[in-house]
């Protein structure tokens, strides 16, 4: 017997678009219990691989790199291999480590499950575009500069090809003006002109995707001295939010 995934994972994106945290560690917990009553394998994966992210955001490391641990050893036990699940457990678990400061160990991650996504995803698949701009986000921290470069341009390239892909765009600017920094060359102020213009596309929708972006972005324009941007970006999550 299956746990009902697709309802599970709609529920928890309610509870992480209020960022009601607590409610979505109850509800994978839950379901993580009810999924190892029944041994099912595809569902305890599920979850561990969503307690990985939620724990990430939570910013508790030990359960965000246990869930890492557990998820990978259910996909070895799967024999996934080579799949595109396989490459995004690896992206997931390479995602927290980077977070929690260990980069070294994330790089070997981000390897195998670019080998995995190139192999099995088309050119123009958004997961691949998410994959080369975390994955840079990882070179940066190691200084491999060059390389996390064309790991960003490589993002863009992927989202361009898509369309409606505004948003991811403007985070990747967002993380080439910190590159450009770490670099001590020029260039942050016209990557974070392009990633503003772009959050403020009039067609995108204002949701809590929405909210989550202008979140994310706002204090990389305070930090580089573009403390309007970051105010109104700031204002604009703070209505999504309030009114959701």
């Amino acid at each position: 017997m299956s746990i009902p995934i697709a309802r599970v994972l709609n529920r928890l994106d309610e509870y992480l678009a209020r960022k009601d945290y607590a409610a979505a560690e109850r509800h994978l917990d839950y379901w993580m219990a009810e999924a190892e009553m029944t041994s099912d394998k595809r569902g305890m994966l599920s979850m561990a691989n969503e307690q990985i992210g939620l724990y990430r955001k939570m910013n508790i490391k030990e359960r965000s790199l246990k869930a890492c641990d557990t998820a990978i050893t259910l996909a070895d036990e799967m024999r996934l291999d080579e799949s595109i699940t396989m490459g995004t457990t690896l992206i997931n678990a390479a995602t927290a480590y980077k977070a929690f400061g260990d980069a070294e160990r994330a790089l070997p991650l981000y390897e195998k499950a670019k080998e995995i996504y190139e192999a099995r995803l088309e050119s123009n698949d958004r997961r691949l575009g998410g994959l080369y701009n975390n994955m840079a986000l990882a070179l940066k921290d190691t200084e491999q500069f060059e390389r996390a470069k064309d790991m960003f341009l490589m993002a863009l390239s992927v989202i361009e090809k898509i369309g409606g892909g505004e948003l991811e765009m403007a985070i990747t600017y967002c993380n080439m003006a910190d590159l450009c920094a770490c670099e001590g060359k020029g260039g942050a102020a016209e990557c974070l002109e392009k990633a503003f213009g772009l959050i403020s596309t009039p067609t995108l929708s204002r949701d809590g995707y929405y909210a989550f972006v202008c979140e994310k972005c706002a204090p990389t324009f305070g930090y580089y001295g573009l403390g309007e941007y970051e105010k109104e970006l700031s204002m604009r999550a703070r209505d999504i939010y309030e009114g959701s």
